[in-house]
């Protein structure tokens, strides 16, 4: 059997896995565009501020950190800090092909560990709720590179 097929159940664990994160990484974007425009607020850039559609009055004050805004770039920076690592570990990880439950447990742990971070953030609940849920994902990610070097180096 092909790893890299879906006729291998850990792949096509992977590939919904990774479709569902990379959905989570795009739409959050979107999320802190809507945003922006509902608040008329947290632009990024000075270039923001030339008149058009969208911005047909530009003002100064746009530019200002607004937190309804900054909360979802930040939501955004977490998942871009910690979505491309799972996708490149996890594509690793079915290459030595492990068990389909551990695949599982790890993969869908993960997604599951990035949505109680983003209820976690956006509820604007404690840090140490918010970094338990980063530390579930990390820590699955770490273990399938580390799994994936153990498995080539032995």
């Amino acid at each position: 059997m092909d790893l890299l097929s879906l006729e291998n159940p850990v792949f096509e664990v992977y590939v919904t896995a990774a479709a569902l994160a990379v959905l989570k990484l795009m739409l959050q974007g979107w999320m802190t565009v809507y945003r922006m425009l509902r608040a008329n607020s947290g632009w990024a850039s000075p270039e923001d501020l030339r008149p058009g559609l969208i911005n047909r009055a530009p003002d100064k004050a746009q530019l200002e950190v607004n937190e309804y805004v900054d909360r979802s770039r930040r939501m955004h920076r977490n998942d871009l800090e910690n979505i491309p690592g799972f996708l490149i570990a996890g594509l690793l990880f079915v290459v030595v092909n492990p068990n389909l439950l551990l695949a599982q447990v790890l993969m869908y742990g993960f997604l599951l560990a990035r949505l109680a971070h983003f209820g976690a953030y956006a509820s604007q609940l404690s840090h140490e709720v918010r970094a338990t849920f980063y530390t579930i994902g990390s820590l699955i990610v770490i273990y399938m590179a580390a799994h994936v070097l153990w498995s080539v180096l032995t």
